[in-house]
C-alpha cells in the first residue's frame, strides 16, 4: 500500500509523456512515409522553405540588433517604470497571435496609424515579405528579450568593477565584459525567438496574407495544403518537427550545459 501512490504518479505521468508524444510520433510516421512532393507541378514546397528560411534569418539579424542592446539596458540602468516597460516588452509573448497581427495591421497597414506617412515614402508594408519579417520580429523579440536581460543581469558586478578600474567604460566595457559573458544566454535566447518566428501562423495570416511565393511561410502551407494535398501538408509539418527539435537541443545545450552527458 506504500508503494501506491507512487505507482499513481507514475501513471498519470506515463499519462501525460504519452498524450504529448503521441502526435509527434504518428506525424514523424506518416511523414517518413510519405512520398517528397515539390516537382515541377508542386513549387509550394521549396518556396514557402526558401521564404521561411529567409525572412526568420532577416528577423533574428533585426532581433540581435535592437533586442541586445534594450535588454542591457533594462538589466543595468534604473530608470521610472523600467519594470512595466520590460512587462510590456514581453506582452507579445501572450497575445492571442490573432490580436498581434490586427494590431500590426492597425499600426503600419494602408489604413493604419503610420500608413499615410508610409504611403508619403511609397512604402507598402502590410501583405509583402516584409510584413512576413515585422510579423516574426513582433512575436518573437520577447524570447531574446527575457533571456539576454537575464544573462546581462547575472554579469557579475564586480567584474565590471574591476573592468571600470581598468579604464573600460561605456562601450568598451559592453563589448569586452558584458557581451561576451553572457553570449550562452544570448545564444539561447536567439534559438528560441528563431523557433517562435519561424512557427508563426496566425499574425503572419492577418498582416502578410498567404500568397504563394511571396508571403507562403511554411506553417501557412501546412494550412492551405490541408485542403488540396496532405502529403505536402505532411511533409512540410515533417520538417518543422525537425527543425524545432534541433533548435531545443541546442537551446538546452547553451543554457544549461551537462557535465555528465545528459541532453
Amino acid at each position: 500500500m506504500k508503494r501506491m501512490p507512487a505507482a499513481i504518479l507514475v501513471l498519470v505521468a506515463t499519462a501525460g509523456a504519452g498524450f504529448l508524444l503521441l502526435p509527434v510520433l504518428v506525424l514523424l510516421v506518416q511523414g517518413l512515409g510519405t512520398p517528397l512532393p515539390g516537382g515541377p507541378g508542386d513549387p509550394a514546397l521549396p518556396q514557402a522553405l526558401a521564404l521561411s528560411l529567409v525572412t526568420t534569418c532577416i528577423s533574428m539579424l533585426l532581433v540581435l540588433a535592437f533586442g541586445t542592446p534594450l535588454a542591457w539596458v533594462l538589466a543595468r540602468w534604473r530608470f521610472p517604470f523600467r519594470r512595466l516597460l520590460a512587462v510590456l516588452l514581453q506582452l507579445p509573448l501572450v497575445l492571442p497571435p490573432a490580436v498581434a497581427g490586427l494590431a500590426l495591421l492597425l499600426a503600419l497597414g494602408r489604413r493604419g496609424a503610420l500608413g499615410g506617412v508610409l504611403s508619403s515614402l511609397n512604402v507598402e508594408i502590410a501583405f509583402t515579405a516584409s510584413a512576413v519579417v515585422l510579423t516574426q520580429l513582433f512575436v518573437a523579440a520577447p524570447f531574446y528579450l527575457r533571456a539576454a536581460q537575464a544573462g546581462f543581469a547575472n554579469v557579475p558586478a564586480d567584474i565590471e568593477a574591476a573592468a571600470r578600474v581598468d579604464g573600460a567604460t561605456g562601450l568598451a566595457l559592453f563589448l569586452r565584459v558584458s557581451l561576451p559573458l553572457s553570449l550562452r544566454a544570448l545564444g539561447a535566447g536567439l534559438t528560441l525567438a528563431w523557433a517562435r518566428a519561424l512557427g508563426e501562423f496566425g499574425a503572419t495570416i492577418l498582416f502578410a496574407g498567404n500568397l504563394q511565393g511571396r508571403t507562403q511561410t511554411m506553417p501557412l502551407l501546412v494550412y492551405n495544403a490541408l485542403e488540396r494535398n496532405l502529403d505536402t501538408a505532411i511533409q512540410t509539418g515533417l520538417i518543422l518537427v525537425f527543425l524545432a527539435l534541433g533548435v531545443l537541443l541546442l537551446a538546452n545545450r547553451l543554457r544549461a550545459p551537462d557535465a555528465t552527458g545528459y541532453l
